[in-house]
C-alpha cells in the first residue's frame, strides 16, 4: 500500500492491485491466527481488540479499492498495532507461555531488565529518538510527492551516442 501511495500511472495501479491480493491473503491468515488465540485465552477484552482490528482491516482494504491508498495504508497501520496491543492483553502477564509439562512460561517479572540497563536504555533513547525523528522527518519532506516512470532518467545503455 505504500508503493501504491507513492506511485504513479501503472507502479501504482499494480501496487493497488497487489496489495488487494496480499492484503485478502494476510486477512485470511490473521483471522485465523486471531480466533485461535482467542480460543487459546478466551479473555473479552482481547477480543473487543481483535475485532477492532479485523474492523481497521476490512477499512484499509476498502479504502484501497477505492483508490485511496492514504487511508488505507492508516487502515492497516491501525489494525497492526490494534491486533499487537490485543495479543499483549490476550497473553499478559505472560510473555512466551510455555508448552512443556512443568509450566515455567517467561513473564513479564522474569524476562525484565535491571535497572542499570534500563536506565543505560533510557539515555539512549532520550538522544536518538529526536536525532530518528528528525531524519524520517526530512527523509518524508523529500519524498513527499508521487513518483512515475517519466520522473526516471533514461538508461544510459539505451540512450543514443551523440
Amino acid at each position: 500500500m505504500y508503493l501504491a501511495l507513492k506511485t504513479d500511472g501503472d507502479i501504482r495501479a499494480r501496487a493497488r492491485a497487489l496489495a488487494v491480493k496480499v492484503g485478502i491473503a494476510a486477512a485470511l491468515v490473521a483471522v485465523v491466527f486471531l480466533v485461535w488465540t482467542q480460543v487459546r485465552t478466551g479473555d473479552v477484552g482481547s477480543a473487543v481488540l481483535f475485532v477492532l482490528a479485523a474492523l481497521c482491516l476490512v477499512a484499509g482494504l476498502a479504502a484501497i479499492l477505492r483508490g485511496r491508498e492514504g487511508w488505507a495504508f492508516a487502515g492497516t497501520f491501525v489494525a497492526i498495532a490494534v491486533a499487537v496491543a490485543g495479543l499483549f492483553w490476550a497473553l499478559f502477564p505472560d510473555v512466551m507461555p510455555t508448552t512443556l509439562s512443568d509450566g515455567v512460561s517467561l513473564t513479564t517479572s522474569n524476562a525484565s531488565a535491571t535497572h542499570y540497563t534500563l536506565t543505560i536504555m533510557t539515555l539512549v533513547a532520550v538522544i536518538f529518538t529526536p536525532l530518528v525523528l528528525c531524519y524520517q522527518a526530512w527523509t518524508y519532506w523529500v519524498f513527499r510527492t508521487r513518483i512515475a516512470v517519466h520522473h526516471l532518467p533514461p538508461d544510459p545503455v539505451e540512450a543514443p551516442a551523440g
